[in-house]
C-alpha cells in the first residue's frame, strides 16, 4: 500500500489544488444515513480533494462565468475523484467518489439538501479549512474560492491535523447583512430561502447561479495563493 503521502501525490498529479485526510473517528455527529460508514462500510479514511475556484468570476456582471466555474469544476473533480479512486484499486485499496458539492439528495428526516457524505464537513475533518458564518469553507491558501469532492477508502491513513478557531473576525456579519434571501445568521444556512433566490432560470436564458454575496463579501474571500482579481 502506498504511503499517506503518496496518494497525496497521486492526488496532485490529477490536478487537486489541495488534498486532505480525515480519519473515521472524527464523523461521529455525522447525520444518521450520512456518515462515510452508510456508504462503505470498511472505511477507515477520507481523502479530501479542493480545486481553487477563479477569483476574477466574482467581478463578473454576468453570471454566466460564475454558473460555467462552479459546474464545470464539480464535473472536473468528480473525474478527478474516479481516476483516483482506479488508480488506489490498482495498488489493493478500497475507495469510492461521492459527489462534489453539486451532488445531493433530499432528506426527509430534515428537510434538507445532503451530499451521501458532507463535503464540506469532509474538508474540515482533512484540515483543509474551517465552517464560516456563510456556511462556506474557508482555507488558508484559497479563502472561501475552493470546490471540494470526499473520496472515502479502507486504508488507514494519517490524518491531517484539523485547523483550530473562529475564520471569521469577531463581530463580524457582513455576510448575513449581505444576503438578500435572509438565508443566514441561524446555525444552519435556510436552503430553501438561499436556492429560490440563488437558483434561476430566465425566460429564454438556461438555468444560472446568480448570487454569490456572502463569498464575495467574506473579508476570508481570498488566501495566500489567489491571485486577486483586479
Amino acid at each position: 500500500m502506498p504511503p499517506t503521502a503518496e496518494i497525496k501525490q497521486m492526488a496532485c498529479r490529477l490536478g487537486a489544488d489541495l488534498c486532505g485526510i480525515a480519519s473515521i473517528d472524527r464523523f461521529h455527529d455525522a447525520p444518521e444515513g450520512f456518515h462515510p460508514w452508510d456508504v462503505l462500510p470498511s472505511c477507515q479514511s477520507v481523502i479530501v480533494l479542493a480545486k481553487k475556484f477563479p477569483a476574477a468570476t466574482l467581478q463578473c456582471k454576468s453570471a454566466v462565468p460564475y454558473t460555467i466555474a462552479r459546474n464545470m469544476l464539480s464535473d472536473v473533480l468528480d473525474k478527478m475523484a474516479v481516476q483516483l479512486c482506479g488508480d488506489l484499486e490498482e495498488c489493493g485499496i478500497a475507495a469510492v467518489p461521492t459527489g462534489s458539492i453539486t451532488h445531493s439528495q433530499y432528506d426527509p428526516k430534515t428537510g434538507r439538501w445532503r451530499n451521501i457524505v458532507s463535503v464540506k464537513h469532509c474538508a474540515v475533518a482533512a484540515g483543509l479549512g474551517r465552517l464560516g458564518r456563510n456556511t462556506l469553507v474557508t482555507t488558508p491558501e484559497y479563502g472561501n474560492m475552493l470546490w471540494f469532492h470526499a473520496v472515502l477508502t479502507d486504508a488507514l491513513l494519517d490524518a491531517d491535523p484539523m485547523l483550530t478557531g473562529d475564520p471569521c473576525p469577531e463581530g463580524c456579519s457582513l455576510c448575513e447583512d449581505i444576503c438578500p434571501a435572509g438565508a443566514l445568521g441561524s446555525m444552519e444556512m435556510n436552503q430553501n430561502a438561499c436556492f429560490a433566490h440563488a437558483f434561476r432560470t430566465e425566460p429564454g436564458q438556461e438555468f444560472t447561479f446568480k448570487c454569490h454575496a456572502c463569498r464575495t463579501q467574506c473579508p476570508n474571500c481570498l488566501g495566500s495563493k489567489n491571485t486577486p482579481a483586479r
